[in-house]
């Protein structure tokens, strides 16, 4: 059975509250939630000690890799949207507080519809500046990506609504983990700001719902420890 939720509060959902939390409860843990937990809290405490955007957002989005990411066969292999996708349509499935929703919904609804309407964190766009997409077809991807968004919006449908939003989040980080950005640049600091701003206050709460529902099937994570002297 699931733990009892805990409160959604500021200091709740920072590192120093979560690393108790765990400490307490990962002995009744299955090994694989142990280290996923582990090692996306150890990235969480870097992105709070972060003193600039950019490298508050890669070590939120290395936190949250950490905790998505599954071992699978070549045979089974997904793409990486695929797999956040499906873990975040778990995370809200056993969010029976509906913290997730509050948060989007309360907190975050109006940046949501800002980084829609940008088109430099849309994948489509860049196909466009490389020469593979035409004008039209990037720019009909790009509404209809936004009607998508914002049917997901109005229905109040928070799994589809995040699919769309981290595919966006998925298009910066590649932008910084390539090379494809400047460091401190001026070019790209208002979806950078919006999206770290979101996933500081997403990736903990996530991390709280993975801890609340150690029975989810969670997957092997990735890069196991390795006896050395094995």
């Amino acid at each position: 059975m699931p733990a009892a939720a805990e409160p959604l509060t500021e200091s709740s959902l920072k590192y120093a509250a979560l690393k108790q939390r765990h400490r307490l409860v990962r002995d009744g843990h299955p090994a694989n939630l142990r280290l996923r937990i582990h090692r996306a809290l150890s990235w969480l405490d870097c992105a709070e000690q972060a003193e600039d955007v950019d490298e508050k957002f890669i070590f939120l989005w290395i936190s949250f890799n950490a905790a998505y990411a599954q071992e699978v066969d070549d045979s089974e292999r997904i793409s990486d949207r695929d797999a956040f996708t499906d873990f975040l349509e778990r995370l809200c499935g056993l969010d029976t507080e509906k913290r997730i929703d509050k948060l989007v919904w309360n907190e975050f609804s109006g940046s949501i519809r800002a980084l829609l309407d940008n088109p430099y964190v849309f994948h489509a766009f860049w196909e466009f500046q490389r020469g593979k997409l035409d004008e039209g077809e990037w720019k009909e991807r790009f509404a209809a990506a936004k009607r998508a968004a914002q049917k997901a919006l109005s229905d109040g449908k928070t799994p589809k609504l995040l699919s769309v939003v981290f595919n966006r989040l998925y298009t910066l980080r590649n932008q910084l983990f390539h090379g494809g950005a400047t460091w401190k640049g001026k070019v790209n600091r208002d979806q950078l700001r919006d999206c770290t701003r979101l996933l500081s206050k997403l990736v903990p709460l996530m991390i709280a719902l993975m801890m609340d529902n150690p029975d989810a099937p969670w997957g092997d994570a990735v890069y196991p420890v390795v006896d050395q002297g094995a």
